[in-house]
């Protein structure tokens, strides 16, 4: 329930603070003396957009706060999914910051609007005199019998298996369109697959054979070039296997004379073993070069294929080739099972569409068992509210169509005279019919609903005399089972509350301030005198007031 409400500078209001208490609360006031300010001022909190035009001292930021009592209703699982601290009387905080830019508080832990408005739903319901044009919404009238009919959790197993069936709808449609365009390039496909799979590709091949091909396209170079360095080593008298040798003796012959000189022909003889080694290597080289014009062909050839290749497909590597052909098999696969797939996803969907149905059956079912009772505690309350003649005539009919919120069709109807033709309710029932067709809906519904908290913008719009009375009598009763606050312009009303409450305004130094007051025993029965007679306030009008407070 709400259990306090703090507003700052926020349109006439520089401060106000006021407590609720549980049961029914009355709010009276002048008309303009800022009832609507108030329900303003809850709409923040509860997650409406702010405007920065309601800031009354534009230099200052508005806050706006709200303590809930929630301890007796089940939302410390709303707590938990958003990470908030859950307190039995919860803080809700708004602020509008002078640039137009607001933030939103739970406990002191930010949160954004679309879970504050979440959070919203289940601690108060505003109605507003604009909210009977909700009566012909579809939406609306489904959200009343579904919580009368409690198929909350019904409709969340249907709405999130809806959302798979939708998601592999869509599936289908793209797989469909997938391998229309896949088979349309098929045979294309096979046919460069295959060119590339008889291509034997392997990822280092190009640079290994434009090596091989530089080497067979210049084979009498370095044949030469080797015969030369064969000669260079060789030649008996100038050769450099005979001169390192001779380089080697002379120092050996001199050794004796210095040890110096050792060590010197001992690195030579070295040099020697090394130079050997790479002459015998040389010669390996020399033996092998052989010019072979049929490889040299096949080896251009290849090369030739490769770099067709590579400019047949715009790439510049045989990975990319192979990772081309890899994706081919991709797309020939794709079409060649083509029929798994599309047999998979259509069982899929049907064993989803059949889920859906039976679900819908049970949401069906529950709904049509309570519509008759519905109905007639609707008629009753409009009898009770002067409207003898009123009728109502809820259909609901079962179709294989997935919806929304199942698989009905609902038809709500309503008659205010005998004889009449039933229509729906906006174009058959006046406004003030409207309103007491919403205030028996929200009667009822207070006796199904775990909602903590009911607030009414003028729901006696229409009504007088007796009719005002049970109208204050509902609103008692229904109080039995949820806090409720009724905005009233009708003393009889006015008097069934157990709690008063008095919007006004002062003009203080040419700034006009709202200000909200409970009221005590004396100052309730002024109030309802001049709710009855005028500010004249009669000893006749005093005397109705307390009769009707009695």
């Amino acid at each position: 329930m709400l259990a306090s409400l703090s507003i700052n500078n926020f349109v006439l209001i520089d401060a106000l603070q006021i407590k609720f208490e549980e049961n029914l609360s009355i709010i009276t006031g002048e008309t303009g003396a800022g009832k609507s300010i108030l329900l303003g001022a809850l709409g923040l909190v509860l997650g409406e957009r702010a405007d920065a035009t309601k800031i009354k001292n534009k230099d200052q930021k508005c806050v706006i706060e709200a303590v809930f009592k929630i301890k007796n209703f089940p939302l410390k699982a709303f707590f938990e999914a958003n990470d908030l601290d859950y307190e039995d009387e919860t803080l809700i905080r708004r602020e509008i910051l002078p640039n137009g830019k607001s933030r939103a508080f739970i406990n002191d832990t930010p949160i954004g609007l679309g879970a504050l408005q979440e959070l919203s739903q289940f601690l108060i319901d505003v109605h507003s005199q604009q909210d009977a044009a909700k009566l012909n919404e579809l939406t609306y009238q489904f959200q009343f019998i579904d919580s009368l009919a409690k198929t909350h959790q019904e409709l969340l197993i249907y709405a999130e298996t809806l959302n798979n069936l939708k998601a592999l709808e869509k599936a289908l449609r793209l797989l469909k369109d997938t391998q229309n365009n896949k088979q349309l390039a098929y045979e294309y496909n096979c046919f460069v697959f295959n060119e590339l799979l008889n291509a034997n590709l392997k990822e280092d091949e190009l640079e290994a054979l434009e090596a091989s091909i530089e080497t067979l396209e210049h084979t009498d170079f370095i044949g030469q070039a080797l015969s030369e360095a064969q000669l260079l080593a060789e030649t008996d008298e100038f050769g450099l296997v005979e001169s390192l040798q001779k380089y080697k003796s002379a120092l050996e012959s001199i050794a004796r004379f210095d040890a110096n000189f050792s060590d010197l022909a001992s690195r030579i003889g070295s040099l020697k073993i090394e130079f050997d080694d790479l002459h015998r290597e040389v010669l390996n080289y020399q033996e092998q070069i052989n010019l072979d014009p049929q490889e040299l062909q096949i080896k251009q050839e290849r090369l030739n294929l490769l770099n067709s290749l590579l400019q047949k497909h715009h790439v510049s590597t045989i990975q990319e080739l192979i990772l081309k052909r890899n994706d081919l098999v991709n797309d020939i696969e794709l079409v060649e099972n083509a029929e798994a797939e599309l047999t998979h996803h259509t069982q899929q969907i049907k064993k989803l569409n059949d889920e859906l149905l039976v679900l819908g059956q049970k949401i069906h079912q529950k709904r049509k068992d309570i519509i008759p009772k519905l109905q007639k505690d609707l008629e009753a309350y409009l009898h009770q509210l002067g409207m003898q003649n009123a009728r109502f005539s809820i259909g609901l009919t079962e179709t294989n169509q997935l919806f929304s919120n199942g698989i009905d069709q609902l038809d709500f109807l309503f008659s205010a005279n005998q004889g009449g033709e039933f229509g729906k309710m906006t174009k058959v029932a006046s406004g003030g019919e409207r309103s007491r067709i919403m205030l028996a809906l929200k009667a009822i519904l207070s006796n199904y609903s775990n909602l903590p908290t009911i607030i009414f913008d003028e729901i006696d719009s229409g009504v007088s005399g007796a009719v005002a009375n049970t109208v204050g009598s509902i609103l008692q009763n229904m109080a039995k089972n949820m806090q409720v606050i009724a905005i009233s312009h009708l003393p009889q009303i006015a008097a069934k509350g157990l709690h008063h409450y008095k919007v006004y305004k002062e003009i203080f130094e040419n700034d006009t301030v709202t200000h909200l007051k409970l009221l005590n025993a004396e100052e309730r029965i002024v109030e309802i005198a001049e709710m009855l007679g005028g500010k004249t306030k009669s000893d006749s009008a005093i005397l109705h007031a307390k009769t009707l407070l009695q």
